[in-house]
């Protein structure tokens, strides 16, 4: 798909290329040939070999035969693969499951390109149950989690070793609980050793965190409880630490890691060598950052690089992987220390070179090429909507812009392990994705006599004409927005106007991308009707716009950001075709906690809203994330209160429609339900849909998302009837 919808705190966001598949957390990704120039595939019933150099030439890797177990007339249904070293064995995961987000659980099968054997692996374990199954270093075995705990399966014999016995549901081995999946991206929560002697592997102890108790009265006659360990605010995090254990069996070593073990976050680990892993840990608070060294032997742990900041320090990008140059003896590391966020090159005694000088933001670091010398990350420095392949010296230097000038917009690129090929990703808001394959570092695309032919589906949606703007607020606050016009525009008339929002630090809104000025709940088109359709991105989104941008928002969500909103608001009102008594805007989870806000606190300038899933009261929501921008209990307790839509509802004057799922893992229905007591409380009509047992994304159940998109449309037109007038 072209565009995927994902929630998680609020997010709303659009995914494109994915990572190496051997890396991958989730999705099928790319897995790369070992010179770089090919790359495989899974198809409906097949896994296909293409030649980056040749587009359309596809070389069969597993036909349908071969992946069709012995007695069955289907062949499996590949969702990842993942190719041994040397290549001649395949491990296939087919048959998976959601775990909250994504369907990390499943069915695993090794095919054995020598002996043509298809075999599953787990036999014994329940079906769907095994998690992030890999192949040790040598391609002998495969190490895989069910059931919360460690097993090593030898693939000569498929006798099978549990490293670890003790998992339950709270007692978490080899992956996490629901919060640490939810907000630091971690899934996979084990490691083979570079000599696949032993595997680091995490342990999480939610045994005293509390569960919540989600009701499901429609499943079965007599209504029962769901339980999810879920700390809020204020509650203690798992217990964490890292522990290693030989892959014959035996004792875990556990390692010393500082500090209190309930009162810090481990966020990544990493193998640095022989009888070395390196971890990054980070306290409760979230604004201390510790890259540790850590020898397994005797599980000592030696300090290689600290970090402070007034507001947070985030985890390292990628949740699996670590950036090693040098053949180990340094790493790449990423920090805003110095007002922008850079990238540094670390050694393991914590000297530190600034790779990339500037007064401009590394987005992501996509790709080190030692051989050729050179760092690919990706960049904006001058429109924060954008995003761009830069190349910098591996010795640093000056950052050097290496997509085309011409090509204004929105890209993403999947770079080979050699350097020179990147599968490519370009779109903006007024135009469908186009992919391609491109040389680097010249970025030309090596398919160019090849028609390029849009995604299935895309013929058929008529694109909206998304302009951009920027606004400056009474406070001197620029703002990146974007606007939709009515299709007959008519700068004589006034248009009501509807404003987009999200305004957290999770996600931006304002990107020159695909998707940009589509709404997808609306039923029918939107500037075809007569609406003006707007979204600005405040100070707190994380923008690509400095350090100051992104953390002011400190202590401060459901305030800066809201007067941001509001301040732009009134910028954009001044135009003489927006009619000011029609004046709409909505969002989802944190959007949703936004529309609540700026209803509220601004009755003055929004009229009506529609607010989904949103988070009424701060200290409802989960710990890390929350914590991470709000502070701590007691002492920052005033901040979580004081700037929730809750402590403001009193205020209502316009329309507002309240939607949520009480199925809800994310952000609780008890959010709504406090709500609901807060406007009943103060005489505050409203009304209200509740979708039962449907999650955070609302998309359960037959029928939900058009009865969803009919709900919003209708209480739209109702509340901010559309038309030039």
């Amino acid at each position: 798909m072209i565009q995927q919808i994902v929630r998680r705190a609020g997010v709303v966001a659009l995914l494109l290329a994915g990572t190496t598949a051997v890396q991958a957390q989730v999705g099928p990704g790319t897995q790369w040939t070992k010179d770089g120039y090919g790359y495989l595939q899974a198809r409906p019933d097949e896994i296909v070999q293409l030649d980056a150099r040749r587009p359309g030439q596809a070389v069969t890797v597993l036909s349908k035969q071969q992946l069709t177990p012995t007695g069955q007339a289907e062949p499996l249904r590949v969702r990842r693969f993942a190719l041994a070293d040397d290549g001649q064995k395949v491990l296939l995961n087919t048959n998976t499951k959601k775990v909250w987000r994504y369907d990390t659980r499943g069915d695993y099968w090794v095919y054995d390109r020598g002996s043509k054997q298809l075999t599953q692996l787990g036999k014994g374990r329940p079906e769907s149950s095994l998690m992030f199954a890999k192949f040790s270093p040598d391609g002998g075995k495969v190490a895989y989690v069910s059931e919360h705990n460690l097993y090593v399966e030898n693939l000569a014999d498929h006798a099978i070793t549990p490293l670890t016995q003790d998992g339950t549901l709270h007692l978490i081995n080899g992956t996490f609980d629901w919060v640490y999946e939810e907000e630091l991206d971690c899934r996979d929560g084990f490691r083979w050793a570079p000599d696949g002697q032993s595997i680091a592997y995490w342990q999480l102890d939610a045994t005293k965190t509390p569960n919540y108790l989600m009701l499901d009265t429609t499943e079965k006659l007599y209504p029962y409880t769901v339980a999810v360990e879920y700390p809020v605010v204020g509650e203690d995090p798992s217990r964490a630490r890292i522990g290693v254990v030989p892959v014959g069996g035996g004792a875990t070593k556990w390692m010393d890691i500082p500090g209190d073990a309930v009162q810090h976050y481990l966020p990544r680990m990493e193998w640095a060598g022989p009888q070395k892993i390196i971890v990054q840990q980070l306290n409760r608070r979230q604004n201390e950052s510790q890259v540790l060294l850590v020898n397994t032997a005797t599980g000592t742990a030696t300090p290689v690089l600290s970090e402070t900041d007034k507001s947070w320090i985030d985890a390292k990008d990628q949740a699996v992987g670590w950036n090693w140059i040098e053949r180990g003896r340094k790493f790449v590391w990423a920090s805003e220390k110095d007002g922008w966020r850079h990238l540094y090159a670390v050694d393991l005694a914590g000297h530190e070179k600034l790779l990339t000088p500037g007064n401009y933001d590394v987005i992501s670091l996509e790709s080190i090429d030692e051989k050729g010398g050179q760092l690919y990350f990706m960049a904006s420095p001058t429109n924060a909507t954008q995003t761009y392949l830069y190349q910098v010296p591996l010795k640093g230097g000056a950052a050097k812009r290496l997509t085309p000038a011409a090509q204004a917009g929105w890209h993403t690129y999947d770079i080979s392990p050699n350097g020179k090929i990147a599968l490519h990703s370009f779109s903006t808001a007024r135009q469908i994705p186009v992919d391609d394959m491109v040389s680097l570092p010249d970025c030309q695309p090596l398919n160019a006599g090849v028609k390029q032919t849009p995604p299935p589906g895309w013929e058929q949606i008529k694109l909206p004409k998304t302009e951009f703007f920027q606004v400056k607020t009474v406070d001197g606050v620029t703002l990146d927005g974007w606007m939709v016009k009515p299709t007959n525009f008519d700068p004589a008339k006034k248009y009501p106007i509807v404003f987009y929002v999200y305004g957290e630090p999770a996600s931006q809104t304002v990107t020159d991308r695909i998707g940009s000025g589509m709404n997808r709940l609306y039923q029918g088109n939107m500037a075809d009707d007569g609406y003006v359709y707007v979204s600005l991105d405040n100070r707190g989104t994380p923008a690509p716009r400095g350090r100051e941008w992104r953390k002011a928002i400190y202590h401060n969500i459901g305030a800066l950001n809201i007067r941001d909103q509001a301040m732009g608001a009134k910028e954009v009102l001044k135009n003489s075709y927006i009619d000011t008594s029609r004046v709409a805007v909505w969002g989802w989870s944190g959007g949703g906690s936004c529309t609540l806000n700026l209803l509220f606190q601004y009755p003055e300038i929004y009229k009506t809203g529609i607010s989904i899933a949103a988070v009424d009261n701060q200290l409802n929501y989960d710990n890390i994330y929350q914590e991470r921008y709000m502070g701590l209990l007691p002492e920052d307790r005033h901040y979580f209160v004081d700037n929730s839509p809750l402590a403001h509802a009193k205020n209502l004057r316009g329309n507002l429609l309240i939607i949520h799922g009480t199925g809800d893992d994310n952000v609780h229905y008890n959010n709504c339900e406090q709500m609901i007591n807060e406007l009943v409380k103060n005489n505050k009509t409203f009304q209200l849909m509740s979708y039962p047992n449907r999650t955070h994304s609302l998309s359960e159940g037959e029928g939900t998302s058009r009865h969803l998109a009919t709900t919003y449309t209708k209480f739209l037109k109702e509340h901010c009837p559309p038309g030039g007038r």
